[in-house]
């Protein structure tokens, strides 16, 4: 085995557990928009890490009415930001696909699409749902947070999840190993462990990247998320 080979196979690559052949994106996407759609179905789980602007909503819309048809019509929730709601809901209006707003179990639709604010996450069971989409997921930054830990027990009793937000920043470490658990990819421990080295430079509790995972590092970043 050369030394190539022995690196390959310490590779954590994530296989796609979603949808092998989904169905068609809608056309009122971009042609990039549906690319990221489509790609997110086959992964299953899957981050989207776009700037603003870039048609997010739109784009977790698709998904999660895809993932509903799949389902034979099972619910997909969307956890978002309280202001983030109602703009998510004419959203979907203009692009036709329904969403609605509920404050608790009692008020889901029979099927499709539901949305709902973090704070409402003790409200829901997952097993309602076929997925979960988390807008605005930064909300996942906060490393040892009562919402991050209620989030990711929510979100792992599901097969399809999606995770959308203009940040991670590249260099916010914690917040792409908690989007990484959050996925079921690999848990913050096991990635700081094997890319992370302590900054001893820098304030307690921050890490920078081993100087030759640079490169391996993000090739497994961009195995999950786009």
């Amino acid at each position: 085995m050369n030394y190539e080979s022995f690196i390959a196979g310490k590779l954590r690559a994530t296989p796609p557990e979603g949808i092998a052949s989904p169905g068609a994106p809608s056309s009122a996407l971009f042609p990039w928009q549906r690319e990221c759609v489509t790609w997110g179905l086959q992964r299953g789980r899957a981050a989207l890490f776009e700037d603003c602007g870039l048609g997010k909503t739109a784009q977790q819309l698709e998904w999660a009415r895809l993932v509903s048809e799949h389902c034979h019509g099972r619910r997909v929730l969307i956890f978002a930001p309280l202001a983030v709601s109602g703009q998510t809901i004419r959203e979907g209006a203009k692009f036709g696909v329904p969403v609605t707003y509920a404050r608790d179990s009692s008020e889901l639709p029979a099927s499709g699409i539901a949305i709902t604010n973090y704070e409402r996450i003790d409200k829901f069971n997952p097993l309602d749902f076929a997925g979960v989409v988390l807008d605005e997921s930064s909300i996942l930054k906060a490393y040892s947070g009562a919402t991050k830990r209620a989030l990711l027990a929510f979100t792992n009793e599901l097969r399809f999840r999606l995770f959308c937000t203009a940040t991670p920043a590249p260099n916010d470490t914690l917040e792409l190993g908690n989007h990484a658990e959050g996925l079921g990819v690999l848990t913050s421990h096991e990635m700081i462990a094997r890319w992370f080295l302590p900054d001893t430079g820098a304030k307690a509790g921050t890490y920078r990247l081993k100087g030759h995972a640079v490169e391996p590092y993000w090739d497994w970043v961009t195995s999950w998320a786009r």
